[in-house]
């Protein structure tokens, strides 16, 4: 370190501390556990290791992490992101460890998902707990040292109540941290008692000035454009967090941060990248344009982060904004991008009762039309989804579920991945086996075959006409396109089991 060893360290996983080959597409592989092949091997497609300088300072880092280090150096401290493998290298001199995660012990959607259908444990939260296991905290712990945890995830701690005594986790931040990071750690310095757990509600969040600007590159360049989100859907945290628009020339700083750490390509990041510069869901088709010219400024490939269906619809249908965009994204470099977006549910009374703005300024009751007409936006301009649904939504009943299968039939000659995922309430994790309580009924059955033979039909189209172009990616293109035929092998006879027609659902696309 050009300063001595740090004495806080900040640090994560192998699932989070990796680029993933450069596929953001490819980090849901580490939401589910090995299947068909050695863990190994699994986390070699889904997350390798990262390249690190002498001083195991990882080159790239989650962006998180990232805004954390930067700042606690803003404020004179001595921290760095570290790369797990280098970690116990400094906890004998370190004074905090910080660790920050999405989905610590696989209690999230989509992992929670898999788990519930595998009975296996998802490679992220076995990964996590190899590290945890694997440092020297006992020691560390001895001689004064603070563990801090937050991110995403931080929740899930409040449900293990026994990993906290045994990792001496000393603080959960749970929430946007910029503004009580530092008092914790001036608390840690001066030998005061840390709270257990801190909460940063929606009055609390930070302003666009107390966030900082990242001084290393991120994972795969992300950069933060917005926080928060006006739509107000009844399962999502983020809408309760008041919008934030970060100004172009702090996005900037940030993307000249990650090309001048050799990271040429980047992503958008914002809960609905539509909506920058918006004025609540009113699009600003000028601030979209310019934000997107100055990232092809920079970089050779850009994605979005996350986008939502009924800002794709109205953005192309009144101001033929896809378009254009397109026009300014696509070139020599890319021929398509990436997006995540929720479906979440096909059924228009349970869109009403649960998300009565996520169609917005289309009408609830149209959740349906919404969806199609913004997924075929999307194919025509080469914007691949990874698409994600809500199975067990309060109040669910089988009629829902099916309508939401009927709209994935209509959603068939469209290019995207689309993952179910469990609705879990909170109270359910009170139960340590908490994901044996979920019910899943035929009908839910008969909605993840449909996912997951939908997926299955366009994968190999992505891979091969898309995703893992050149010879760079021989290898792992024919490493995933054997895992793809044998989960079609395998998935076809579940399908059959339950009755669908498989060949008309597994007809390869033109």
């Amino acid at each position: 370190m050009s300063e001595g060893k740090p004495d806080i360290i900040l640090t994560t996983d192998r699932s989070m501390m990796t680029t993933h080959h450069g596929k953001e597409f490819l980090g849901f592989m580490a939401t589910g556990p090995a299947i068909g092949m050695p863990e190994r091997l699994w986390m070699w497609i889904a997350c390798p290791k990262m390249k690190t300088d002498p001083a195991g300072r990882p080159w790239q880092a989650p962006y998180a992490l990232r805004k954390l280090e930067a700042l606690l150096q803003d404020n004179g401290y001595n921290a760095a992101v570290i790369d797990p493998d280098h970690v116990n290298r400094y906890l004998a001199d370190a004074k905090i460890l910080m660790l920050s995660h999405h989905d610590y012990f696989a209690l999230c959607p989509p992992s929670s998902e898999w788990w519930v259908v595998t009975k296996k444990e998802p490679v992220n939260a076995k990964s996590f707990r190899r590290l945890m296991d694997g440092l020297n905290l006992a020691e560390a712990k001895r001689r004064g040292l603070k563990v801090i945890v937050g991110g995403p995830a931080a929740w899930q701690w409040l449900y293990k109540p026994d990993l906290i005594e045994r990792w001496g986790i000393d603080t959960i931040v749970d929430g946007e941290g910029e503004r009580v990071v530092t008092d914790l750690v001036e608390r840690a310095y001066a030998g005061e008692p840390l709270p257990k757990y801190v909460f940063v509600g929606p009055g609390d969040v930070p302003s666009i000035e107390e966030i900082p600007t990242i001084k290393r590159p991120s994972i795969n360049g992300l950069v933060e454009i917005m926080r928060g989100c006006p739509r107000g859907c009844k399962f999502c945290s983020v809408t309760l967090r008041p919008l934030r628009h970060i100004p172009l020339d702090r996005i900037e700083k940030e993307m000249l941060v990650n090309v001048e750490g050799g990271v040429r390509s980047g992503i958008l990041h914002s809960e609905d990248v539509l909506l920058y510069g918006a004025n609540g869901i009113k699009l600003n088709p000028d601030a979209l344009i310019k934000l997107h010219e100055l990232s092809k400024k920079y970089w050779k490939t850009l994605a979005w982060s996350h986008a939502s269906l009924a800002a794709i619809k109205l953005a192309e249908s009144e101001h033929g904004l896809i378009r254009k965009l397109a026009e300014i994204i696509c070139d020599e470099h890319q021929r398509y991008w990436g997006v995540e977006v929720g479906i979440e549910t096909g059924s228009p009374r349970l869109a009403k009762k649960i998300m009565p703005a996520k169609a917005a300024p289309y009408p609830a009751e149209k959740w349906p039309e919404v969806v199609e007409e913004a997924f075929a936006i999307m194919h025509d301009n080469n914007i691949i989804p990874a698409a994600t649904l809500i199975l067990g939504l309060p109040e669910e009943t089988p009629d829902d579920v099916m309508a939401t299968a009927e709209l994935l039939d209509r959603l068939r000659p469209y290019r995207s991945l689309i993952v179910p995922m469990f609705f879990v309430p909170m109270g359910l994790l009170k139960n340590k086996d908490w994901f044996t309580d979920v019910e899943v009924r035929d009908e839910h059955k008969e909605v993840m075959a449909r996912c997951l033979l939908h997926s299955l039909r366009w994968a190999e189209d992505i891979v091969n006409k898309f995703y893992l172009k050149g010879k760079k990616n021989y290898l792992l293109k024919l490493v995933i396109n054997t895992f793809l035929k044998y989960v079609s092998y395998k998935g076809g006879k579940v399908v059959r089991e339950l009755g669908i027609k498989v060949p008309e659902l597994l007809e390869k696309p033109a």
